[in-house]
């Protein structure tokens, strides 16, 4: 049966777009390299007519099929497991910029449209699409939307959800839905929009978007703060909040280890200040002036120095500096590796509960596992930290996973559950979180999500064995 689909699947397609031999990696393992399964078969598919075929066809031979953006995913959930029966449907093909309507500020692209490319053909009209993340060179709109990514402006803008009005989705049973709409209202019922966002792939394959933009800014603000304690890092977001207002557009905090990594692994990349307990990086969008923008800003690092709540400023003087100083906060994830492997935690948390959250957690981890170093870092502005534990100096980083990241997971994610807060804030759940999933979320949002997928993939072909 496999060899019938498959040349199935090469009619469809075309014989060069189905590679079921040679070294497949680039789409078998994860970017974490923790997942390396085997495709039956990788397809890649030039358009939505190609997608609605190929997903007819597996739905005919009961196929299971993993939809792959960029495969820069941290949980498991865009390569396919190790059995040899599921068809990887890759949509690296279908990366056009459909169409920009500049009177209504949106853009319409296709799935596989990397998001720097988006970012780009927003910039070259002066506006501005506002999704920005460390894997923006190489994850896809389609990737950014199935898994409701966030990144570093959501403060100001939203999730990957906020900036998407429309959606055209080739369902499980390989139907069109045709949704690209360019509305910011429209009150016509349920909106399927929102299913298929954040779904991982599990209920239908997104293969284009229209999405929101924005005015470019007049001027752009960067600073790096450095403060002795979190709870000083809070106290600066509710005056930055307050003085700048939806001006404010980044916020982010690194401990000191953090950036103690990057400072060891790649001391070429220069930090303009002094180590310290914490530090914040600010972003600024002004839509008046440069001069408007540096007065508020220089205006708020003077208030809080005076207020003790900063101990130090550098306040970018170029775009080189800017982009100097997020480029900081960008190597953390990649000095982690360099360290060795470590146990990863995207939480969400109120941004009020952060710093008693990261003290007692902090401690019930030395307590249960001595000498472990914290990589502490993320979204302060929108409550989701990246917290992240590196094994003790001296202990082997895989071996330490092996035995004790159970234990450092029920620590965090116990801590997490106390607080009101989720266990993925803007990764997803995919394969890596599933089980954790099923402790942690209700039985009735449970019970209600599985009646969503049966309803929309009633045989669970769609990326099956994720997130549910």
């Amino acid at each position: 049966m496999s060899a019938v689909l498959v040349n199935a699947l090469r009619t469809a397609v075309g014989a060069a777009n189905v590679m079921v031999d040679g070294d497949l990696s680039a789409y078998e393992l994860d970017w974490r390299r923790r997942y390396r399964g085997k495709a039956l078969a990788v397809v890649r598919p030039a358009n939505t007519t190609e997608v609605a075929a190929v997903v007819k066809l597996c739905a005919r031979h009961g196929v299971g099929l993993v939809p792959q953006g960029g495969n820069t995913g941290l949980v498991g959930g865009s390569v396919p497991d190790d059995s040899g029966t599921q068809v990887l449907l890759t949509l690296q093909r279908m990366n056009k910029v459909r169409a920009i309507d500049e009177a209504n500020l949106t853009m319409t692209v296709e799935a596989g449209c990397i998001l720097q490319a988006a970012q780009q053909a927003a910039a070259a009209r002066n506006l501005l699409f506002p999704l920005s993340l460390a894997a923006e060179g190489s994850c896809t709109i389609g990737g950014n939307l199935a898994t409701n990514a966030g990144g570093t402006q959501v403060l100001r803008y939203g999730n990957a959800r906020e900036l998407c009005l429309g959606l055209e989705v080739v369902n499980a049973e390989g139907e069109l839905w045709e949704g690209l709409v360019g509305l910011r209202k429209d009150n016509t019922g349920y909106d399927l929009r929102d299913l298929f966002i954040g779904s991982e792939g599990t209920l239908g394959i997104i293969t284009a978007a229209t999405l929101k933009l924005y005015p470019q800014p007049a001027a752009r603000t960067t600073a790096l703060a450095s403060l002795d304690t979190l709870q000083n890092a809070v106290a600066l977001l509710q005056m930055a909040q307050a003085r700048l207002g939806a001006g404010l557009t980044g916020f982010e905090v690194m401990n000191r280890f953090s950036l103690s990594l990057v400072r060891k692994h790649f001391p070429q990349l220069r930090q303009p200040l002094p180590e310290a307990e914490w530090t914040v990086l600010l972003e600024q969008s002004d839509t008046e002036s440069e001069a408007h923008a540096r007065t508020l800003f220089e205006g708020l690092l003077e208030s809080a120095m005076e207020a003790g709540v900063i101990t130090d400023a550098a306040v970018a003087e170029s775009l080189e500096q800017s982009r100097s100083m997020w480029h900081l906060r960008e190597s953390i994830p990649l000095a982690q590796p360099e360290e060795g492997p470590n146990i990863k935690h995207d939480i969400s948390l109120p941004v009020s509960s952060i710093p008693e959250f990261v003290a007692k957690t902090d401690a019930a981890l030395q307590a249960a596992h001595p000498g472990t170093r914290s990589v502490n870092f993320g979204h302060l502005g929108d409550g989701n930290l990246h917290y992240n534990l590196q094994a003790p100096l001296g202990v082997d980083g895989a071996e330490f996973l092996r035995l004790h990241e159970p234990s450092v997971n029920t620590i965090v994610y116990d801590a997490v559950t106390a607080y009101g807060g989720s266990i993925s804030a803007e990764h997803g759940v995919g394969a890596l979180k599933r089980e954790e999933l099923m402790h942690r979320k209700s039985p009735v949002a449970l019970q209600m999500m599985r009646a969503i997928k049966r309803a929309l993939d009633p045989h669970g072909l769609m990326n099956p064995g994720r997130v549910l």
